[in-house]
């Protein structure tokens, strides 16, 4: 029987959580920023965007698996991958604006976000490692509160330090050095809020050791055959929260890769000037495009801010529900569904929008569905699987986290944008839609074991 733990206990385990929160804000925030700065037109975005759901449906499972197989006699179970995915993504989230093309930027991604994975894939396990059931909903909206601390101060980063003096303005294909200024700070507290985390937290050893260690040396053959096992045998629950976690990390990806070239132009009126339609070797035209750049890197500072509000949002959300379910029970069910919802009509509100001051009603309405989306599914999906793999569950359940990304960027967005109309804003229309989609899907969940505990 697992002991209960107290709320610093639970919060040193979720620490980490600020540093990969960091890199996913600074990644999700501003990596459409630097494709747009290299010379990436609206249409292709999602497409290089590919790399972050692609390494996603390779490394989460693996890890999850190899975590679950692993003890190492100092380190523990999960925290050796912590370790590791904190080293390897705080050396590329340095060097990703320091990118001077556009391959070069697509490879960086894909290395942070593998990298990222490394250590976040087994945080999520952690929480169901270290709690009993009746304090994981308590576990997984900690997480959420930390994630949203991060969220909100890395959308900032850019912002704040340009305030500080630091120079939005670069030559044409150059990334500024506020937004390196950021990744660099980003990447510092990656690397030691995981230490923390490793530092304050003991992981319980497995209950047979000498079995465990056996379990420990098998093949690519057997982690093959796990997974195949896993897949047929998923349950019934996994497969409607699958079905709800499709629509709404469509509908996140989507704002992540087309947020800063919606907002940019349909709010601010700020597009990015296209290198191509200017001659830099006349005056006029360099000054014209020097004095657009300009305009366009702020507006991009001002969007990174409001869209760090979903993550301060999330935060506010993921306190009161810490306060509340250290106490009682609470119905995910119609939390996340209504959660969902509201978020899906903030993502529809910016169309409307005429005062950029009114994006933070938008995305603290977001913030409410990110809140829930980080804590609800994995809460209700951990009270129905087994503990013994539940790297390896949570490593597939991440699938339908990833699958959808990966169809957005292929193509998803662009066409269901382009039923609507030309215009980048048109997207995070789609995105509120898919988002009330997946929130009425949460109509079909009706196991009273996962709908509260």
């Amino acid at each position: 029987m697992k002991k209960k733990l107290g709320f610093w206990e639970i919060w040193n385990m979720s620490f980490g959580f600020l540093g990969i929160q960091f890199g996913f804000a600074l990644q999700g925030g501003f990596m459409s920023r630097i494709f747009q700065t290299l010379g990436a037109d609206e249409a292709s975005i999602p497409l290089l965007w590919i790399a972050a759901p692609l390494t996603g449906l390779i490394v989460q499972p693996i890890i999850g698996y190899l975590s679950d197989n692993t003890w190492h006699s100092r380190l523990g179970r999960r925290k050796p991958y912590f370790l590791i995915g904190a080293i390897l993504s705080s050396i590329a989230l340095f060097f990703v604006p320091y990118s001077s093309t556009l391959w070069m930027a697509a490879g960086f991604l894909w290395i942070l976000d593998a990298s990222i994975n490394i250590s976040m894939e087994p945080f999520r396990a952690l929480v169901a490692d270290k709690l009993p059931d009746s304090q994981r909903s308590y576990g997984f909206v900690t997480q959420t509160l930390i994630i949203g601390i991060g969220t909100w101060i890395a959308s900032n980063l850019p912002y704040f330090v340009s305030s500080l003096g630091v120079s939005d303005v670069s030559e044409p294909g150059v990334i500024p050095n506020s937004v390196k200024v950021a990744f660099a700070i980003g990447a510092g507290v990656f690397f030691f809020s995981i230490l923390y985390t490793i530092l304050t937290t003991e992981e319980y050893p497995p209950k047979n050791l000498n079995e465990f260690r056996k379990k420990q040396n098998k093949d690519i053959i057997s982690m093959l055959r796990e997974f195949s096992e896993h897949y047929i045998k998923m349950p019934l629950i996994m497969k409607k929260l699958g079905l709800i976690q499709f629509f709404s990390w469509f509908a996140f990806f989507t704002m992540w890769s087309m947020a800063n070239p919606a907002i940019t132009e349909h709010i601010f009126n700020s597009p990015v000037p296209i290198l191509a339609e200017y001659d830099l070797n006349n005056e006029l035209d360099l000054e014209k495009y020097n004095s657009e750049n300009l305009s366009f890197q702020k507006a991009s500072n001002l969007t990174g801010s409001y869209m760090g509000t979903y993550g301060l949002s999330s935060m506010l959300f993921a306190l009161i529900l810490t306060i509340y379910t250290s106490k009682r029970k609470i119905n995910r069910k119609m939390i996340h569904l209504f959660s969902l919802i509201l978020g899906g009509i903030g993502f529809l509100s910016m169309y409307y929008i005429t005062n950029h001051t009114y994006l933070i009603i938008s995305f603290s309405l977001i913030g409410i569905s990110w809140g829930s989306i980080l804590s609800m599914p994995y809460a209700m999906l951990s009270s129905s699987v087994d503990e013994d793999s539940m790297g390896t569950s949570m490593g597939i359940f991440n699938m339908f986290i990833v699958i959808p990304q990966i169809i957005a960027a292929i193509g998803g967005i662009n066409l269901l944008t382009s039923l609507i109309g030309d215009k980048p804003i048109f997207s995070m229309i789609i995105a509120g839609l898919a988002l009330i989609i997946a929130g009425l899907f949460n109509l079909l969940i009706n196991d009273k074991k996962t709908i509260s505990n």
